[in-house]
């Protein structure tokens, strides 16, 4: 094994500089940055290059040299992370590893609805191709239209459809991943049974890129949506949410695509702030739920008829207050731009305390009761931003600073009110992060959190994959 000297670092920088050409290698500062901050600003580390393979026999190659000098490397997508998983650290002496050139689509079969893609493609785009195959990819979340695929699935990422359809974890077939001594592990299957031993895919899926880097997968594809349903629903409370949602799926044979509950504070922060919104309700109400359903029939299949007997026989038992359905899709739009911009409206408003938890879905009405209380006791004048997708369980848990407060003095607070949200939802057997993974936010976090065993457990397996530790280390573990 070499000693890791200067000498040795640049020896090995510039033969992956002659590996992937100067397209593929940045050092100009200004050219790096963006690879180097972290999307809410939070972090920004240093490395030493920006390398971008153009394919994966060129990842192989720049992870074999990294691994043959220690060389730590931290795999990067859109850099959308919002755990801070996707930047290195201040004293990192590694190289990036975007995956950013490797953007095609290498196949699509519509008839296994199934399409074969690289990592760097944009998830914007691959919902672009399976339409024009006339085939759904559902995966929908606010990044889309710049973070990758293969950032969605180091990461499990959720998003607005995950009811219906799934975490990512659940719309993967098969993986190409290099490993880290540079190893290539071919598992683009396109088979829906295979049990065969291990299901190693899983292994990188949600694994933040501390395994291994995933190159490619095979991703599952739906019948395309020929109609949608789409209402703004005034409720009494979150408990009759949780009712509205066991009857809209029992009514619509579980046609329910989304379901998202937003409290009255989430309205008036994008009313207050965000341009062109409007409240489709001719009054104030304390909750609300976007609902949608949705249906693959190409006949009329009377979904606007099911929408409307659900909501009136739901307001006739007091559940639902009033609601409005969208008479078309720029009605629609606007009920999900009220919905979909809640936390650009909160940044105006001052600091926040952001949480991404999730509980049984059946307890969510306990949660949001008991961890009310308990925030509005340890921080008086507290704003609670309690809204997201009730229908998977999974609450966006943002607190803002009280009106006029300090900034600097509530996000003091940070580790306190966090102990005091992520203990309420350990005791309803929930999970302090929903979607957005660890990375380097929750890794400390998380060892209170996590049994012994399912952390030994995890560092067993990265001890097998990467004696070496040297691929995105201090994330995840």
């Amino acid at each position: 094994m070499k000693v890791l000297t200067e000498t040795v670092i640049d020896d090995t920088l510039l033969r992956i500089k002659e590996l992937v050409s100067d397209k593929g290698f940045i050092t100009e500062p200004d050219a790096m940055e963006p690879h180097l901050v972290e999307w809410r600003g939070l972090w920004r580390g240093q490395a030493r290059a920006v390398v971008k393979p153009a394919n994966t026999a060129e990842v192989s190659a720049v992870v074999a040299l990294c691994a043959e000098n220690a060389i730590p490397i931290v795999p990067q997508g859109g850099n959308t992370s919002l755990v801070g998983g996707s930047v290195p650290y201040e004293d990192f002496g590694g190289i990036i590893l975007s995956l950013a050139r490797m953007n095609k689509v290498r196949g699509i079969d519509p008839l296994n609805y199934t399409m074969t893609v690289e990592a760097g493609c944009v998830l914007a785009e691959l919902q672009r191709v399976a339409e024009e195959n006339d085939r759904f990819f559902p995966l929908s979340l606010a990044a889309e239209g710049s973070c990758m695929i293969g950032g969605n699935l180091s990461t499990n990422a959720g998003g607005v459809n995950v009811l219906r359809y799934g975490n990512t974890r659940e719309l993967v077939l098969g993986l190409e991943v290099v490993l880290p001594d540079g190893t290539v592990w071919d598992g683009l299957r396109s088979l829906r049974k295979d049990n065969t031993g291990y299901d190693l895919k899983h292994l990188f899926v949600g694994a933040e890129g501390t395994l291994g880097i995933i190159t490619a997968a095979v991703l599952k594809l739906f019948p395309k949506p020929a109609r949608r349903e789409t209402a703004m629903v005034a409720i009494t409370g979150p408990d009759a949410a949780i009712e509205l949602l066991a009857r809209a799926r029992a009514a619509t044979a579980d046609g329910v695509t989304s379901f998202e509950l937003m409290p009255r504070i989430c309205f008036d922060f994008v009313l207050a702030h965000i341009a062109d919104t409007v409240d489709p309700l001719p009054q104030r109400y304390d909750w609300h739920v976007l609902l949608e359903l949705s249906s693959t029939s190409v006949t009329e299949d009377g979904l606007g008829e099911k929408m409307q007997a659900l909501l009136e026989q739901a307001a006739e038992d007091g559940l639902v207050l009033d609601a409005a359905i969208a008479q078309n899709q720029a009605q629609a739009l606007a009920m999900w731009k009220l919905r979909e911009t809640v936390s650009e409206a909160q940044k105006p408003e001052g600091a926040s305390i952001k949480h991404d938890i999730s509980v049984p879905v059946s307890r969510v009405p306990d949660f949001l009761r008991t961890a009310d209380a308990a925030v509005t006791a340890a921080y008086p004048g507290i704003r609670i931003v309690g809204f997201g997708h009730v229908g998977d369980g999974n609450i966006h848990y943002n607190l803002s600073v009280p009106k006029g407060g300090d900034n600097q003095a509530f996000l003091a607070e940070w580790e306190r009110i966090n102990e005091i949200v992520h203990d309420i939802v350990q005791s309803m057997n929930g999970s302090i992060s929903a979607e957005h993974g660890l990375g380097r936010l929750k890794r400390e976090e998380i060892k209170r959190y996590k049994s012994q065993t399912e952390l030994d457990i995890m560092r067993k397996i990265k001890g097998v994959l990467d004696p070496r530790g040297i691929m995105n280390p201090g994330k995840v573990l």
